[in-house]
């Protein structure tokens, strides 16, 4: 059974820095790229940022460059996403998902799933 689990979140002022992880299991971790989501309220989910399965390529959201950086440690099937001189719209839910096709293994064989995976979501709320 795939599951993302997030943690790190909570409060900051602005300017300050929070660093959130998500931990994951139930499916070969290189396998697939990681991606994290925010959801601000009363707005859509938007992509923030996202890292290949590698760790070579890593993309951001305009909104955060500069700020923000994600990377993933193999070792502990965790991807990271650390938050610096956080504003008042960073507030939101952030979500950790992975990429299509990641590889699990069930009942003596390994399959690509055809959709993304999500953890539940921390919210992060920053203050001024």
């Amino acid at each position: 059974q795939v599951q993302l689990v997030e943690s790190g979140g909570g409060s900051a002022q602005a300017g300050g820095s929070l660093q959130l992880s998500c931990r994951a299991s139930g499916y070969i971790f290189s396998s697939c790229g990681m991606e994290w989501y925010r959801q601000p309220p009363g707005k859509e989910r938007e992509l923030v940022s996202s890292i290949s399965s590698n760790g070579e390529t890593t993309t951001y959201a305009d909104s955060v460059k500069g700020r923000f950086t994600i990377s993933q440690d193999h070792a502990r099937n965790t991807v990271n996403l650390q938050m610096n001189s956080l504003k008042t719209e960073d507030t939101a839910v952030y979500y950790c998902a992975t990429d299509v096709g990641c590889l699990y293994f069930s009942g003596g064989d390994y399959y690509r799933a055809n959709s993304k995976y999500w953890g539940q979501g921390t919210q992060v709320t920053v203050s001024s």
